[in-house]
C-alpha cells in the first residue's frame, strides 16, 4: 500500500499568543520544535520510512519537516516547497488577536470567519504591514487578499493532483509538513468529509497522521500516532 503521513507544524509563537496567522512568517516555539522533533521520533519508532517530501513556503512548515527528518536520519531525502501548500491566507485578520477581535466584531461574526466553509474573512489592503505580494518567494503567484477554507482547497487539490499522486502512484513513500487548513484540504479530499463537517476537523500541531491507502489512493483508514 502507498505510504502517506500528514503533518502539521509544531506550534508557532502566534499559535502560542492565539494570533491570526495565515500566511505570514512565524518561528517555532519551544515547545513546536519540541512536538517536531517527538513526530519524528515517533515516526521513527513506528517503523516509517519516506522517499520524498512536500512542504510549504512557510518557516513553521518546513523546520517542523527538518527536524522531523532529522530525528529519522532522513534529511537527505528530497524536499519540494511550494506555496500551495500554504496555510489559508486569514486577510484583514493577519496578525489580530482572537480574542480582541471577537471582542470587537462580535463572537458569531469570528466564528463565521473562522469556520465557515466558504466564507473569507476582511480582505487585507495593499501596504498592510503583513502584505506578502512583495515578498521574493512569491514572485509570480497572485498572492490572496483573503481565503475562505473553500478557496484553500481549490489551490490544494489540484497540486495534490499535480505534484503528489504521481509520487504515489510510482511506490513512493511520501510525507507533507504543511497547515491546519491546507492539510484539512487533503484530509476532505482523503476521508470524503462533507463541506459542514470539514469545519469541525480539528489537526493537532507536531502530531504525525498516517493514511492507509488502497493502490488507487482511496483511504482505507487514518491514524494519529503517539
Amino acid at each position: 500500500m502507498p505510504t502517506l503521513v500528514l503533518l502539521r507544524h509544531g506550534q508557532s509563537a502566534w499559535n502560542l499568543e492565539n494570533r491570526f496567522t495565515g500566511w505570514w512568517d512565524v518561528n517555532l516555539t519551544e515547545k513546536g520544535v519540541e512536538e517536531a522533533y517527538a513526530a519524528g521520533t515517533a515516526m521513527k519508532a513506528a517503523g516509517l520510512d519516506f522517499d520524498i517530501a512536500f512542504t510549504s513556503m512557510q518557516s513553521r512548515a518546513i523546520k517542523t519537516l527538518n527536524l522531523a527528518l532529522g530525528a529519522m536520519d532522513r534529511v537527505w531525502i528530497p524536499v519540494i516547497k511550494d506555496w500551495h501548500l500554504n496555510e489559508r491566507h486569514y486577510g484583514a485578520l493577519t496578525g489580530l488577536d482572537k480574542a480582541e477581535t471577537a471582542a470587537k466584531h462580535g463572537e458569531e461574526q469570528v466564528k463565521i470567519w473562522r469556520r465557515s466553509f466558504d466564507v473569507p474573512p476582511p480582505p487585507m489592503q495593499p501596504g498592510s504591514p503583513f502584505d506578502l505580494s512583495g515578498d521574493r518567494r512569491y514572485a509570480g503567484v497572485k498572492v490572496p487578499a483573503a481565503e475562505s477554507l473553500k478557496d484553500t482547497i481549490a489551490r490544494v487539490l489540484p497540486y495534490w493532483e499535480s505534484a503528489i499522486v504521481p509520487e504515489l502512484k510510482a511506490g513512493k513513500r511520501v510525507i507533507i509538513a504543511a497547515h491546519g487548513n491546507s492539510l484539512r484540504a487533503l484530509v476532505k479530499h482523503l476521508s470524503g468529509i462533507s463541506d459542514a463537517d470539514i469545519v469541525n476537523e480539528e489537526i493537532p500541531t507536531g502530531k504525525p497522521m498516517v493514511y492507509d491507502l488502497a493502490d488507487d489512493l482511496t483511504a482505507i483508514g487514518r491514524r494519529y500516532l503517539d
